[in-house]
């Protein structure tokens, strides 16, 4: 997969100096038990570090400026151990560009009603600091993270890590950069946009390139290197020569090779994460990218077809947050409209990302009815089952909005021979008439990021984070 930072996260505890040193001693010690323990459960996906116990203004200032100017810090949290007065979080608060998660727990799950004294609540006083605290985020209206519950829970530590992994999108998103081989397809409304307000919003960096670009880089392929990798593909895939030639069989498998490797030398030079294709725009090429295209997919690079840039940012995003498991683009494509059964088939030309896989994939060779082009070679499976999301941006002129419904996952049970593309059955779960019909009702667009591993909640952080309107149809 490719390699995002190696993050971290901070945690900084707020209390004040009113209750004498013996008190912080506490609440340091308290603190560090509680991350040692978060670290070594090996429920979160990053790694927290303890920072301070902070007491003044100043001090947290300070702190947050850090986290600002530390690439590896992905985000910070915070807890209320004690009182902490909020105006000494104005000022650091506002400075802080990264994310923010209030862990709204305290050091022991249980009121010690034998023991328990006036020193002991003004040390463990969370119900009374989360408040104050939280009156404050409000006003400066934060948007942040609250998560609520006891921090040994399986669930609070649940939360913790999909937040985590959504703040680390947040913060690769703005290191997302898509390269457009070709231009939009022409006439098509939803693949248009405003680039520099999706740098503005989202950090996506969108740059074009002529097809012609790609096509210089794959005369310098080698057939040493189209070979290795022919070698690797065979003992992963399941080959289906079908009707074909073997050789010709072979020479189109290799072709698809050629455009992979031209691609991922031409992706990794520019720093590129995420990329865009045209089957309008192929001067110069044999054949449509198809199985090019899935390799580098299941390798975590974003796409999306007919230059719908915002959607392969979306989707290299949504792999972020997925560790590029279960994630990819995906296109409505037809529906089942029996009583009972109802369903919506999700496919592509070519293109569906084989991280969404069940079965046994194949490359298979067949013509393609556009592009005017060669037979593309693809990978051919079935998808996965399970609760996941839907999820697309569409620009509205004024905004972005990010559209998305819950799903039920299906595994095709009928066989479909005279179809040689990978295919995703789902039905949204709010119902497929009511799902369909909100969906079209909003803007959604029929290019979307699919997702068995992403939940809504994780969308939800990252709208807030940045700012955008989430439509969630449920």
């Amino acid at each position: 997969m490719l390699k995002t930072r190696n993050y971290e996260f901070w945690f900084v505890v707020g209390s004040q100096h009113l209750y004498g040193p013996e008190a912080l001693e506490e609440v340091e010690k308290n603190t560090i038990k509680i991350i040692d323990e978060l670290n070594e459960s090996g429920k979160l996906p990053y790694k927290v570090v303890f920072k301070t116990v902070a007491t003044t203004a100043d001090s947290i200032t300070q702190v947050m400026k850090d986290v600002n100017y530390n690439d590896h810090v992905a985000g910070v949290i915070t807890w209320m151990h004690t009182f902490s007065p909020a105006k000494n979080w104005i000022r650091g608060t506002k400075l802080l560009q990264k994310p923010l998660l209030h862990l709204a727990t305290q050091f022991l799950d249980h009121i010690p009603w034998k023991t328990i004294d006036m020193d002991y609540m003004n040390l463990h006083q969370s119900a009374h600091g989360d408040r104050e605290y939280g009156y404050i985020n409000a006003r400066l209206d934060k948007r942040n993270k609250v998560v609520v519950g006891y921090w040994k829970d399986k669930n609070v530590q649940k939360q913790i890590a999909d937040w985590m992994n959504v703040a680390v999108a947040y913060n690769e998103s703005f290191n997302i950069k898509v390269a457009r081989f070709g231009d939009n397809m022409r006439n098509v409304a939803v693949t248009e946009g405003d680039k520099i307000e999706a740098q503005i919003k989202f950090g996506w960096t969108v740059d074009y390139y002529g097809i012609g670009d790609l096509v210089a880089e794959m005369k310098d392929v080698t057939e040493q290197e189209i070979n290795e990798i022919y070698d690797e593909c065979q003992e992963k895939y399941e080959f289906v020569i079908g009707d074909n030639d073997p050789k010709y069989f072979e020479e189109h498998v290799k072709e698809q090779i050629r455009i992979e490797i031209a691609l991922r030398k031409f992706l990794e030079r520019g720093g590129y994460t995420a990329f865009t294709t045209n089957f309008e725009d192929l001067w110069g090429m044999k054949q449509l990218p198809g199985m090019a295209v899935q390799r580098l997919n299941a390798e975590g690079y974003g796409f999306a077809g007919e230059g719908d840039w915002k959607t392969a940012a979306l989707d290299r995003l949504l792999k972020i947050m997925a560790h590029n498991e279960k994630t990819g683009f995906m296109e409505d494509y037809t529906y089942n409209l029996v009583k009972g059964n109802e369903e919506i088939l999700g496919a592509h030309m070519l293109e569906v990302d084989p991280t969404l896989a069940s079965t046994k994939i194949k490359v298979e060779v067949h013509p393609l009815g556009i592009g005017d082009r060669e037979a593309p070679a693809r990978l051919v499976f079935d998808g996965s089952e399970g609760e996941g999301i839907n999820v697309t941006v569409s620009d509205f002129g004024d905004q972005f909005k990010m559209i998305m419904y819950e799903v039920e996952g299906k595994t095709p049970v009928e066989e479909a021979p005279n179809l040689p593309v990978a295919r995703q059955i789902w039905t949204p779960k709010v119902g497929f008439y009511e799902g369909v019909r909100r969906w079209i009702e909003y803007g959604g667009g029929h290019h979307t990021v699919f997702s068995l591993k992403v939940t809504p909640e994780q969308i939800e952080d990252f709208a807030n984070m940045v700012g955008v309107e989430l439509v969630n149809i449920k």
